[in-house]
């Protein structure tokens, strides 16, 4: 095809007016065409700005979220990933699944960065939040999954449990030269990791992986495993994989999986021991806040990875509750409290976890938390869209749960998978009770918000004995925060107000914090809140408990019977386990 004078002319001109940098161009075969591109590709300059990204990799889908200084969104994009539920109380994830969903959603919001003109190298630094116990498997040789990831809310484990509580029992832990046997093995496993032995913590799941996958197996025994939580598996996968991939793990993640030492935070060799586990399948252990290393490949190649922290943690630095007292919940799958305590290690005596908090950088004094976990939260929201078919949006239950004053008498335990904080029952199981011919879906609605309330509220109850401090104030966030109608049921159910922020991407945002401070992007530094005063200032809105005490009570009772008659359900579980 020959070519007009103009067309002539446009391509001569990209000479001068091509703009230095590295950008790449998709060139159309058609001449016309290909001018026309050249020309608005030209004429339109991309700015050039500083932003921050966090990779969100949740239960059931991943984001990436880029941040200007203030905490507000520039781009954005969100995709689910598959779930996989081969056996009751199962739950799984493939990996490599996972990663896809990721490089996708960092590749569609850099477009959408673009698009809002902006180019893409403005992202300076990116931090990574992640569903911390759930347990990865994969070959140092070939960097591949050797099976599906297994959830942190699976359940299967429990038979590992009961062996190494048995184990705990009658063997014991070895500390300070000694064996400690029976109660006192269970208060020196607690001192040393702040943790119980549950199904919950990536530990289990990984021997749970050795005893039942041969390739696992057989890749432990041949020192070819690689173990991790999902960022492990990220940050593998981002900075190269087989190609000099890092292998590392931040304080916050480590601290779940029973192998950790709360005060060294170094890897347990006791630990390891006691659960059988070579030492060389584990990550190295980072802080929260460091330029750990780089993209390798893709969109964002060569930016610097400079936060790494478990979500629920993460949540806790982007709600701002960096000093003791603070303390936030995030109501998502499952809902998590997390409450400040400082550079001190409180050890619960009331059924809640010690953990790492978040740790600002190489060498810094970690900071800790107690926190308290309710393993159904808005999943039961989905279960009763899913499988009860009581509404057909999420959003409905709230308005259900408005169309009546109370539940009519009905109370929902819902113990999908056992209880966690601050009952640690695995033998427990879902109850609704109260029904009667007057329950109407409504009811039930309204009963499901409701169980949120009074899980959050025993955690916290749990938390006034082991803090001695009585909290006048929630902070939270996460997709089940939306409805006003369960914000109101928790504020009258806890006795306490409840703050919810305009902007409630506190996970993302938090793991965006940590990378920037990595950096001083913006003049950042976790270790002096002061430098984040400018971030997320937008509006809050309190919810006020308006019940009347003498009604509080009277349902809180009403809880504690439901809770004790779901307990110990399952054959063979012991409810005082």
């Amino acid at each position: 095809m020959i070519l007009g004078a103009f067309e002539r002319h446009m391509i001569l001109s990209l000479r001068w007016r091509w703009p230095k940098g590295p950008h790449t161009l998709r060139i159309p075969r058609h001449p016309r065409l290909l001018t026309k591109h050249l020309y608005y590709t030209t004429m339109t300059t991309l700015k050039q700005g500083e932003f921050v990204g966090s990779l969100d990799c949740g239960t059931t889908s991943s984001r990436f979220i880029i941040f200007d200084k203030h905490a507000d969104i520039v781009a954005q994009k969100q995709l689910e990933f598959p779930q996989y539920y081969p056996e009751p109380g199962w739950h799984e994830h493939d990996a490599e699944e996972i990663m896809d969903v990721c490089n996708t959603c960092i590749d569609e919001a850099c477009k959408d960065l673009e698009t809002a003109g902006w180019s893409k190298d403005s992202v300076k630094v990116i931090g990574i939040t992640n569903q911390r116990e759930t347990a990865v498997a994969w070959s140092r040789k070939t960097g591949k999954p050797l099976c599906r990831a297994i959830v942190w809310d699976d359940s299967r484990t429990k038979n590992v449990v009961a062996h190494y509580e048995h184990k705990l029992a009658t063997t014991g832990l070895e500390l300070d030269g000694s064996f400690r046997k029976g109660d006192e093995g269970i208060k020196a496993l607690r001192k040393v990791t702040g943790l119980p032995i549950s199904t919950y913590f990536s530990a289990i799941k990984l021997r749970w992986m050795i005893n039942h996958h041969e390739e696992v197996r057989n890749a432990h025994e041949e020192d070819d495993l690689l173990f991790g939580t999902v960022e492990s598996w990220i940050v593998y996968r981002l900075t190269g994989g087989l190609e000099g991939g890092l292998h590392i793990s931040d304080v916050t993640n480590a601290s779940r999986t029973l192998l950790l030492n709360l005060h060294t935070l170094k890897w347990d060799k006791t630990l390891l021991d006691f659960f059988d586990l070579r030492p060389s399948i584990l990550p190295k252990i980072a802080s929260s806040s460091e330029v750990y290393g780089h993209i390798k490949g893709g969109t964002l190649a060569g930016v610097p990875i400079g936060g790494l922290v478990g979500d629920q943690q993460g949540a806790l630095v982007g709600n701002k509750c960096l000093k003791q007292g603070e303390a936030k919940c995030t109501y998502g799958t499952g809902a998590f409290l997390l409450f400040c305590t400082g550079p001190d290690i409180v050890e619960s005596q009331h059924g809640l976890l010690s953990t790492v908090a978040y740790q600002d950088g190489p060498g810094s004094k970690p900071f800790y938390a107690l926190e308290g976990s309710i393993a159904v939260a808005g999943s039961a929201i989905k279960w009763l869209r899913d499988s009860m078919y009581m509404v057909t949006s999420a959003d409905q239950v709230n308005t259900l749960a408005a169309s009546v004053p109370n539940t009519g008498g009905v109370y929902f335990v819902t113990a999908f998978s056992g209880l966690l904080a601050p009952y640690w029952d695995p033998g427990a199981a879902g109850l609704l009770i109260g029904l009667s011919s007057y329950t109407t879906p409504a009811h039930i609605a309204r009963a499901t918000l409701e169980a949120n309330a009074f899980q959050t509220r025993a955690i916290l109850e749990s938390m006034k004995l082991d803090s001695k401090t009585d909290l006048k104030h929630l902070k939270v966030d996460g997709g089940m925060t939306n409805g006003d109608k369960v914000m109101e049921i928790l504020a009258d159910i806890g006795g306490f107000d409840v703050i919810r922020p305009e902007m409630r991407e506190s996970t993302a945002l938090g793991s965006a914090l940590l990378a920037g401070s990595a950096i001083r992007l913006f003049g950042w530094d976790i270790s002096k809140p002061e430098t984040l005063a400018e971030v997320n200032t937008r509006g809050n809105k309190t919810f006020n408990p308006n019940m009347p005490e003498t009604d509080r009570e009277k349902r809180w009772q009403g809880w504690q019977r439901a809770v004790e008659r779901s307990r110990g359900w399952e054959e063979g579980i012991d409810s005082d386990d």
